[in-house]
């Protein structure tokens, strides 16, 4: 069995608290976002949450910006929930990956349309 490094453990509680903390933000289409990763440093004061949203560029934007206007919230809500000795320092990151590995498949299936 393997052994699980506490940041590990941690960042899975905050990605799921996140995820529940986000759906109740006024303006945030919680329908279309998603947290996909949560990357926590091993002192448990850094961490970067990882975000996907389904939609345009505009829709986006705008879920960007109403997140990273929340971090406080965000914070303290971690702390609350968690109780934490030391909440981490948050950072939201848009995650594109969905959107790349979209544009592959398209141009595998262009290449084999094309033989």
């Amino acid at each position: 069995m393997q052994s699980y490094k506490r940041a590990q453990r941690v960042g899975e509680l905050i990605k799921e608290t996140v995820a529940n903390i986000v759906r109740d933000f006024d303006g945030l289409d919680a329908a279309l976002v998603s947290i996909t990763q949560v990357k926590l440093s091993d002192d448990l004061l850094n961490c970067k949450i990882y975000f996907s949203v389904f939609g345009d560029e505009e829709t986006v934007k705008k879920n960007e910006l109403i997140l990273k206007d929340n971090i406080r919230e965000v914070r303290h809500q971690i702390a609350v929930k968690l109780n934490l000795r030391r909440t981490p320092e948050i950072r939201f990151i848009y995650d594109d990956s969905n959107e790349k590995a979209s544009k592959v498949l398209e141009i595998m299936e262009r290449l084999k349309n094309e033989k």
